[in-house]
């Protein structure tokens, strides 16, 4: 057949390893592991299903090499522990057994090891190894922003890191490993002693820049000692710090050229954990453009011969494609991507990149993992639970299935039902699938969302779901069909606060405005300081619109999702978008919103005056076709409204357990 994308599919090697495509699984760690924080079958699953996909390299994140020193977080692969042999070799088989090659992410926290422990989204300093030890070491001694005290890293203990890194990667190979990784980006160890604002020591590790270099290249030569000359090593940086003080990209070159030829791949990354908001730089947000880092690879690869790779956010196979053609990279790497869709790449080679999910760059994976230490996605019901999937379900007693009601709850149970050889009729009272996402159609950081509510659809119809649009759904209606089951995704609606004026000619709800918003006024003030309110903050402000929000809690809402709340937070900043906390809506006028805050009462001037305070679940309406099958379910928001992540995955599983009896 016809390649379509023939730069991305050519096979590659580095040393004398073969990779079938240019995408790599980059570093993922995953924290659901033992107590002795070894790999469980869920972990083991989680890494073999990116292998499955068709990628050609999956890197196991977080291979701590030197335990009592490097430990960040509490569960992180130990290659110290001989323990760990057969949990680790079960990982390394798991992923090379389909055509992948296994690598190992070789790190160390230096001065954020043994800091900081997101646990419940609190900030904690736990004791993380067994017997209650563990020195936090950096490059130069100091205080962590917890309160941790940092010493300086003695010679030493220097030394007896690099020989760890040497015999990590040699148990790696063990394990049946077939490359490693050096995480030499990010702000952890070995960025931590590259960098001239971190490492202002005056000895042979720090001072100069050769001394600076010293301890990262002293690493590389001890792992390729270990390892032997042609087994690949690649190295990951950061081409850029991106805050203030931080190196530049004419200084990641600098770092580029040195391990030019020592290493067979140089893997670009961005960012670095000094500062917090350097995390959107890292993992770009849904208001950054596709590709947004892929200029740091593109600019060190002039420098260097050692093929390079880049990162970041990278869904478009059509732009990995440009990328790799045009020569800004050797290798594109991936992470959320196989997240949201495991299988793209196997979709891709195929030609079925339509039925390829795109990542939406929403940050729940990672909102989710620091607060829950839990994989979630908010698109893939299946993640987080893959060896409850693994294995075959037994086949359904086909039945007919209702759907009521065409958003991403909904379509989502039709597949699902489908799929497991229902016959399924869903019905929408609109003229389209999607629900009330549908308001949200030309908002530009909600693009990839939009599609795969578009992708989503061309899958009803392939699955052979009969599809009835501009249907709504009476108890006769449903009695008429017969259905063996019903599902109810009727939705919620808009709540809308009970203040003086709030029928005015000014005054439109959030999805009026999102639909119409050539009808907002220059100047205007949003109700309500959730995740609804503050995106619609940033559309019209991006449209050239002066927004004020007014929140009545102490604190926004994050809808459960730190990550994003941090990008949000960004894009505030960057409009100038004025946010009142324990400030109460108490009128609404011709001039604006009197809001009630700590100062006492003041007008709001504005043209327009919207409300986004949450909504209504329309329990009442779900509760109308209890009785008239044997089966029904209600999912979605009308049994409370959740974010899409809880829609798409409690509708997978409510359909695949109907007839099962």
């Amino acid at each position: 057949m016809e390649m379509k994308y023939p730069h991305l599919f050519e096979p590659f090697r580095l040393g004398n390893t073969f990779f079938r495509n240019r995408i790599f699984a980059s570093p993922t760690g995953h924290h659901e592991m033992t107590p002795d924080c070894f790999p469980d079958p869920e972990v083991i699953a989680y890494y073999e299903k990116k292998a499955q996909g068709g990628v050609a390299s999956v890197s196991v994140g977080d291979c701590i090499v030197h335990t009592k020193t490097g430990q960040s977080h509490t569960k992180q692969i130990h290659l110290d522990d001989p323990l760990i042999l057969p949990s680790l070799t079960a990982v390394a088989t798991a992923i090379s057994r389909h055509g992948a090659v296994a690598s190992a992410e070789l790190s160390h926290g230096g001065k954020f090891s043994h800091v900081v422990e997101l646990v419940g989204g609190k900030v904690a300093s736990p004791p993380f190894l067994k017997d209650g030890s563990g020195i936090t070491y950096g490059p130069v001694a100091g205080v962590s922003p917890g309160g941790t005290i940092i010493h300086e890293m003695p010679e030493e203990v220097i030394l007896e890191i690099i020989e760890a890194f040497g015999r990590g990667a040699a148990f790696a190979k063990h394990c049946g490993f077939g490359m490693v990784t050096i995480h030499g980006g990010h702000g952890w160890l070995l960025t931590q002693f590259m960098s001239p604002t971190t490492n202002t020591r005056k000895d042979r590790w720090g001072g100069s820049f050769e001394n600076r270099m010293r301890l990262t290249l002293a690493v590389v030569d001890s792992i390729r000692k270990a390892v032997g000359p042609n087994f690949p090593i690649e190295f990951r940086m950061s081409g850029a710090e991106f805050f203030e003080g931080g190196y530049d990209i004419k200084y990641g070159v600098e770092i580029a050229k040195q391990l030019d030829g020592k290493v067979d791949m140089i893997h670009v990354s961005a960012g670095n954990h000094e500062v917090p908001a350097t995390f959107i730089m890292t993992h770009p947000n849904m208001f950054m453009k596709e590709g947004c880092n892929v200029w740091l690879a593109a600019e060190i690869k002039k420098h260097v011969k050692t093929p390079v790779a880049t990162v970041g956010a990278l869904t478009d196979p059509a732009y990995m494609e440009e990328v790799i053609a045009s020569g800004q990279a050797d290798v594109v790497e991936v992470a959320r991507q196989l997240l949201v869709d495991p299988d793209f790449v196997n979709k891709v080679r195929a030609g079925k990149e339509d039925d390829a999910h795109r990542c939406v760059k929403c940050e729940l994976c990672f909102s989710h993992a620091f607060s829950n230490r839990y994989h979630r996605c908010t698109l893939n019901p299946k993640l987080g639970t893959y060896v409850d999937n693994k294995f075959q379900i037994p086949p359904a007693k086909p039945r007919t299935v209702l759907v009521i009601g065409g958003g991403v709850g909904g379509m989502q149970a039709a597949l699902t039902a489908a799929e497991r050889g229902h016959k399924v009729i869903l019905c929408e009272k609109s003229g389209r699938l999607g629900g009330a996402l549908n308001c949200e159609r030309g908002v530009p950081f909600k693009e990839p969302l939009m599609q795969y509510i578009d992708r989503q659809a061309r899958k009803l119809s392939r699955a052979g779901v009969e599809v009835r649009l501009n249907t709504m759904v009476t108890p006769e209606y449903a009695q008429a069909i017969a259905p063996d089951a019903i599902i109810a995704a009727v939705g919620a609606v808009p709540v809308v606060p009970k203040i003086p004026g709030i029928d005015g000619k000014n005054v439109m709800g959030a999805e009026a405005a999102y639909e119409n918003p050539e009808a907002t006024g220059k100047n205007v003030v949003i109700i309500g300081g959730g995740l609804v309110g503050l995106e619609l903050a940033i559309f019209l402000g991006d449209l050239g619109r002066k927004v004020t929000v007014v929140e009545m809690m102490d604190e926004l809402c994050d809808g459960g999702n730190s990550i994003h709340a941090i990008a949000v937070g960004v894009q505030l900043e960057r409009l100038g978008t004025q946010v009142l906390l324990s400030t109460r809506a108490v009128e609404i006028n011709e001039k604006g919103l009197v809001a009630e805050g700590p100062d006492g009462k003041k007008l709001f001037p504005a043209d327009t005056v919207i409300y986004a305070v949450g909504q209504r679940p329309l329990w009442d309406e779900a509760e109308k076709f209890r009785t008239i099958a044997p089966e029904f379910q209600m999912i979605g928001d009308c049994r409370a409204p959740r974010i899409i992540a809880d829609a798409t995955r409690e509708a997978y599983y409510v359909a695949r357990d109907i007839g099962s009896f």
